[in-house]
């Protein structure tokens, strides 16, 4: 394959397995935006900086010089500072890091230095998100929006995470709002509610439209 696909949607709709699975078959390297959203989020944590200190966490990105690797077996997120390697992966999926992360994406200058970061990496790919197929990769010729109820993204995330479902269900429709101006379908995106569907599923639909 050519070219970018791109995958949207919401929080646990599942854009990163659907991603993987899809970059996989085409043999070409999936892009996680949301684990640098997740960088810039946790990285504010640890250091002690308001998440919604705009210049405070683009001065954080830029000490730790946060970059992204598409590496086959998974995305991971690195930190450089005064010649130390850090690797953030293991820390960006927690409780903790969903609570802010919506509010430190909100920042124009945040999504700037994520966008930037991910047209360094040449094409071909698969990149999800929230704006793939709108704000960062437009000229995708391949784009796909993923969504599903809130109460199915909810069992689904706590089948990855201990945590109780109201509660995750509560904190997925508050992030649904805070999302609602960045998370839209690009106008020519095929939309998919996998509510009902099996990752198998989805992954094959997906890359049916792309072979057509």
């Amino acid at each position: 394959m050519r070219g970018i696909v791109t995958i949207d949607g919401p929080s646990a709709s599942g854009k990163s397995s659907v991603a993987k699975k899809v970059a996989e078959a085409l043999g070409v390297p999936y892009l996680s935006s949301g684990l640098l959203y997740r960088a810039a989020a946790y990285l504010a944590r640890r250091v002690g900086v308001d998440p919604g200190d705009e210049p405070g966490i683009l001065a954080l990105l830029e000490t730790y010089r946060v970059r992204l690797l598409p590496e086959v077996q998974g995305n991971r997120v690195v930190a450089e500072k005064a010649s130390t390697l850090e690797d953030l992966t293991p820390y960006l999926h927690t409780p903790e890091v969903d609570r802010v992360v919506s509010q430190v994406a909100r920042h124009p200058g945040v999504r700037a230095w994520v966008n930037e970061r991910l047209r360094e990496v040449p094409p071909p790919f698969v990149a999800e998100g929230r704006d793939m197929g709108t704000a960062v990769f437009p000229q995708a010729p391949h784009k796909f929006y993923l969504t599903a109820t809130p109460e199915v993204r909810a069992r689904r995330r706590t089948l990855e995470r201990p945590q109780d479902y109201q509660e995750v269900l509560k904190e997925l429709i508050r992030r649904d709002e805070l999302d609602r101006a960045q998370s839209v379908p690009a106008p020519e995106a095929i939309v998919i509610d996998t509510s009902g569907m099996t990752l198998e599923e989805v992954v094959a639909r997906v890359l049916s439209h792309i072979q057509d």
